[in-house]
Formats: structure tokens, C-alpha cells, sequence
């Protein structure tokens, strides 16, 4: 099954560039894995790969990308080196690439190689109650970071299960009549804002749904 992510690369115009790691969200691994000597990961610094890394964050095409990459023989990383996407901005990545449901985390790593590490919440609910069908996997959830000490992340599990006792408890709600669709992400949103103290950071991202009388 994999436990997916999205790697966002900046690049020296400030817009990023996409990777994809089917384990990088595994314990949230590639936050301490990805540095200036290992962009992709992996526990040996490879000097083409930086090279690599370097000029792929300046290349302008898909074409380009093609003549950089073709004929190589490039080491297995815990990164795919191939992007999936170039020159985009955060906004696009969340809207258009993040798939909530599939890619389990998001790191975002700066020109400087710092990184900043998400867990991604869905907030599809058709496996927690039985009024909804189907939900959009795709600008429908939630980016939050976690706390950090000694390399490790603190309360990840916690976090997570926290978040699926949430969706049950609003799966119930539904099927109840409590909440319609649309109250039911908003009380999410709002919970999850209420459990991100000042040290972390939180990005959500609601659907727009055809009974919303607001617009998302």
C-alpha cells in the first residue's frame, strides 16, 4: 500500500517543483532524510544527485527536465528524482496535486533545505457514516504540522487518531441530522484550528459542495 507524500522543492523564482515518495510519510521520515547533501534522502551524500537537485530546480520545461534526466543512470532514493510537476505555487500544489486521501504528508523544503513536514486529514466522510457517498480527494482537507524534539515528531500517532475519532463522531452527527455536509467540514475545520497551539501551523482547504449556500 505504501504510505505516500509530496515532496515541494523551492526553487530560486519562489515557485516549487513536485516529487513523489511512495513510504515518505512513514513516521513522518523524510523531514530528518532530506538535507543539502541528500535532497532526495538516503543515508550517503551523492555528488550528481545535488547536482541533479540543483538543476532541476532551475529548469523551465517539461522538455528540459527530459534532456536532463535522459540516459542517466541515477541511484535509488527514498525521493522519485523525476518531478511530477514544475514551477508551481503552494496554492497550486494544495488546490490541483495534493490528494488528501492518498498522500498522507507534504514536506515543503526550502531553497536552504529547511524543512516543514504536514500530515494531511481528509475530510471525505463516506466511510464514517452512511448519508455521504463520495467526497472529493482533492482540495478537501487539512495540511498540519507537528511538534518536533531530538529529530523525532511528538504526538504524531496521537494527532492522527484524534483526527479519526473526529470523523467518527461527525460521521454520526450526519447520519443524525446534526450537521448537514457542509456544517459537518466546517465543524472539522474549526476543531482542528482549536488543537493547533502557536507552534504549529495549520492550512485547510474546504470543497465547494452544490447544498452550500456559502461560497468556499
Amino acid at each position: 500500500m505504501g504510505h505516500r507524500a509530496l515532496i515541494a522543492y523551492e526553487r530560486p523564482d519562489s515557485t516549487y517543483n513536485i516529487h513523489y515518495s511512495h513510504w515518505g510519510a512513514q513516521d513522518l521520515r523524510l523531514k530528518p532524510a532530506i538535507t543539502a547533501k541528500t535532497p532526495f534522502g538516503g543515508d550517503d551524500s551523492d555528488r550528481t544527485l545535488r547536482t541533479v537537485h540543483r538543476r532541476l530546480r532551475e529548469t523551465t520545461s517539461k522538455r528540459a527536465v527530459d534532456r536532463l534526466l535522459d540516459g542517466r543512470e541515477l541511484p535509488a532514493r527514498q525521493i522519485d528524482i523525476e518531478p511530477r510537476a514544475i514551477q508551481l505555487t503552494v496554492d497550486e500544489i494544495i488546490d490541483e496535486h495534493l490528494d488528501f486521501l492518498h498522500h498522507e504528508a507534504c514536506y515543503v523544503v526550502d531553497t536552504d533545505c529547511r524543512v516543514t513536514a504536514y500530515r494531511t486529514h481528509w475530510f471525505g466522510l463516506q466511510h464514517d457514516c452512511e448519508t455521504i457517498d463520495d467526497a472529493p480527494t482533492v482540495g478537501n482537507g487539512a495540511l498540519r504540522t507537528v511538534r518536533w524534539h531530538d529529530g523525532e515528531p511528538v504526538g504524531d500517532g496521537f494527532a492522527q487518531g484524534e483526527f479519526r475519532g473526529l470523523k467518527a463522531t461527525v460521521g454520526d452527527m450526519l447520519d443524525r441530522d446534526v450537521f448537514t455536509r457542509a456544517e459537518a467540514i466546517e465543524y472539522m475545520a474549526r476543531k482542528l484550528d482549536e488543537w493547533t497551539d502557536d507552534t504549529e501551523a495549520l492550512i485547510v482547504r474546504r470543497p465547494r459542495l452544490v447544498e452550500d449556500e456559502h461560497e468556499y
